[in-house]
């Protein structure tokens, strides 16, 4: 080797070294490129060069120097496969851009990029032994942009990690402070500043869904506007977040007034509102895990609310409750407190609501000395409007009793009451009687009630002499009576259809029938032995299942 080449072999070992000692000084990405740019220009007096690395399996230029700009943007968007090999799109590319040479960056894990330089200011051609110092260059720097780029990863996992933690935390102090609202308005608004602070959002909508009504928490778009458009959708449907692309290709009028990211608040997989999110002041978009923060805020406040409205059911639930109780009381008192004593007849009578209120009824009215109405009465439907209708009931009988006139004529006055006092269809079935316990008679008219049962000598009679149903219609046909002189050891058993419609579970109802063959076999029982039978094979029948009607019995027996 000639003293000149030696020379050239030092002064290269000298750079090498120095190159290293530098570009491993520091784990700035940009430093380190720049030096191996600088250098590989430097030494090779190039014109222009440029450093691309790896990215996402994609090839995108980190630095240049002589390039222009316009040509710089022509960079192909081209896969990057492991061994980084030059397609063709890229050499079309260095063509444009005068690159003469191009040398792969090969580190530990493979091909992370490569470096490109134009011609030579002296206009000679690159030998293979600048191509070979080339290498070694590229093979130095290799080492330490492998580990910058590492380290990038790293600091950006830490700044991930520190956001994550941080949205944590506030996650946490949002559900305790979520907790402490009962008010809609302030759930809401602690919400949109929450999200405000966060993601710098000026335009923003809080929607909650009740039923099919959309109900506004907050709003910054045109509320009319937003409205509209939105029930142009199913909405309701809306179970994953809608971002820029998804509502620029599923909904365009909802993307068309700026609405930019759609996150539903959901609770146990139903949708029960919505967080309409416009643009950032920044003008970032919307990443996967800003959204995910965002539902979780939004599942925060959607459970707040939801148990906001809960919280009020059961207030207003306890409130009907302690009322229907009430209503309870007053409709025992409208019933017989106690059965009068007669000399002829054992009474027993009972009356069970399905609910707290109903609508049977019965009754026994002294009018004179020994004698006595008795009625039983069954008002359509149940619960509250039925009870109502059952104290009227109450009301007319109480005084057209007193009124000394004769049963079949009463039952046309009280029919015309009722039908002047009911609305909604509603009507009633009703048995009374005149029981005179003097003479042993039985005066009654059936106005399509269940025909009470007598029974004398193992034999069943029907007592259905009467007319139509109350409050269908004013009285135009008079109502019929009948009289029946009783006998010892009769006995009558007046039931509403709670009795024979009793259901068990597998819908079968109880039956007349069935009712009958019990009446037969406790001819010899006392009223109120007679009474707890009935009951007893009623609920031996029904098997446990829920009393789905009003349930009312009196029975007679004839000492």
């Amino acid at each position: 080797m000639s003293e000149v080449e030696s020379l050239k072999v030092k002064r290269n070992l000298t750079a090498l070294i120095e190159f290293s000692r530098v570009i491993n000084s520091s784990l700035e990405l940009e430093f380190i490129l720049n030096n191996v740019l600088l250098t590989c220009l430097g030494k090779f007096l190039a014109i222009r060069g440029l450093v691309a690395l790896k990215e996402n399996n994609k090839f995108s230029i980190k630095l240049s120097k002589g390039i222009p700009q316009d040509i710089l943007s022509t960079f192909p968007d081209v896969v990057a496969d492991k061994d980084c090999e030059m397609k063709e799109k890229l050499n079309e590319f260095f063509e444009t851009a005068h690159l003469k040479i191009c040398e792969h960056i090969n580190s530990s894990v493979g091909c992370i990029g490569f470096v490109c330089l134009g011609e030579k200011l002296n206009g000679k051609e690159y030998t293979d032994d600048d191509r070979e110092f080339l290498k070694t260059i590229l093979n130095i720097a290799a080492t330490a942009i492998q580990n910058s780029l590492v380290v990038q990863e790293l600091k950006k996992v830490n700044r991930e990690l520190d956001s994550r933690i941080q949205r944590l935390n506030s996650l946490f102090e949002l559900s305790k402070e979520f907790g402490l609202f009962s008010d809609s308005t302030k759930v809401s608004r602690l919400l949109v500043y929450s999200l405000m602070g966060q993601f710098l959002v000026s335009t923003y909508a809080i929607l909650n869904f009740e039923g099919s009504a959309i109900q506004v928490l907050e709003s910054k778009f045109p509320i009319d506007e937003l409205l509209s458009k939105l029930r142009k959708y199913d909405y309701q449907k809306i179970e994953t977040p809608l971002n820029r692309t998804k509502l620029e290709k599923s909904y365009p009028e909802l993307f068309e007034i700026g609405i930019q990211l759609i996150v539903p608040m959901q609770i146990q997989g139903k949708v029960k509102g919505l967080i309409i999110l416009g643009k950032r002041v920044n003008n970032l978009d919307y990443s996967d895990y800003d959204i995910e923060f965002i539902y979780s805020v939004g599942s925060l406040a959607i459970i707040s609310l939801e148990n906001r409205r809960l919280f009020k059911e059961a207030l207003e639930k306890q409130k009907l409750q302690e009322e229907l109780e009430f209503a309870r009381e007053i409709q025992q008192n409208l019933l017989p407190s106690q059965i009068p004593t007669t000399n002829n007849f054992d009474i027993a009578a009972i009356n069970l609501p399905s609910k707290q209120v109903g609508g049977d009824y019965f009754d026994i009215i002294k009018v004179d000395e020994g004698k006595y109405i008795i009625a039983i009465a069954d008002v359509s439907g149940k619960g509250i409007p039925a009870s109502l209708l059952m104290a009227n009931m109450q009301a007319f009988l109480q005084v057209i009793s007193k009124q000394n006139i004769d049963i079949a004529t009463a039952t046309g006055l009280i029919n015309d009451l009722i039908t002047q006092n009911t609305s909604d269809g509603r009507f009633i079935t009703f048995f009374w009687a005149l029981l005179d316990d003097n003479e042993r008679k039985l005066t009654y008219v059936n106005a399509g009630h269940n025909p009470p049962i007598l029974i004398r000598n193992d034999k069943i009679i029907r007592l259905s002499e009467g007319g139509i149903i109350l409050g269908v219609m004013k009285t135009i046909m008079p109502y019929n009576s009948n009289s029946i002189e009783l006998e010892s050891g009769d006995k009558i058993i007046m039931f509403t259809d709670g009795v024979s419609e009793a259901m068990n579970p597998y819908s079968q109802e109880f039956s007349e029938e069935r009712l009958e063959k019990i009446a037969l076999s406790t001819s010899q029982f006392t009223s109120n032995e007679t009474l707890q039978k009935i009951r007893e094979e009623i609920e031996k029948f029904v098997e446990g299942a829920p009393q789905s009607d009003d349930l009312t019995m009196m029975i007679i027996r004839v000492r």
